[in-house]
């Protein structure tokens, strides 16, 4: 499958099989998600893995869908608003990367933003200044969901003189 392809068929999964994933696997996911691109090569990502008791307590709505594995990817603070907000950047594409890695493999990532809810960023024990980017769910999806349409392209281009 081409990187297009893979771009254009990724899904946002919501119910997962009960099969475990591989941890070598998801190691190599989260290795290559970090070739992302990232000013000054800081790396601002950090990744926490949710046990089952911390899990528990965040109390997600379909508790992931039920994947096998959740996982928090946090960013760093910056020194300045302006550093934060390329930090925030560079762990979006980070994800990004990851969500690719993990769907060439088959497997399917549910991403919920609710780790920035701040009874939430302290069960996940977040420091001060760091963001949370979001809170995943990976495993064997039960089904990809179907593409929704998406605005053309061409709407969304302006040109400067």
């Amino acid at each position: 499958m081409s990187i297009i392809e893979t771009i254009k068929s990724r899904r946002s999964v919501k119910a997962f099989k009960p099969d475990p994933i591989q941890e070598q696997d998801l190691m190599s996911w989260l290795e290559a998600a970090s070739y992302a691109p990232n000013h000054r090569l800081n790396e601002p990502w950090e990744i926490k893995m949710v046990g089952p008791e911390t899990r528990a307590r965040l109390n997600h709505k379909t508790d992931f869908g039920s994947a096998p594995v959740v996982l928090a990817v946090l960013s760093k603070p910056g020194a300045t608003p302006f550093e934060r907000d390329e930090n925030v950047m560079a762990v979006s594409c980070y994800v990004q990367n990851f969500l690719l890695a993990a769907y060439e493999a088959g497997v399917g990532v549910y991403w919920a933003s609710m780790g920035a809810l701040p009874q939430n960023r302290e069960i996940l024990g977040v420091s001060e200044g760091y963001d949370v980017i979001g809170l995943f769910g990976i495993g064997y999806p039960q089904e990809i969901p179907a593409m929704k349409p998406r605005t053309p392209i061409s709407s969304k281009i302006s040109y400067l003189s």
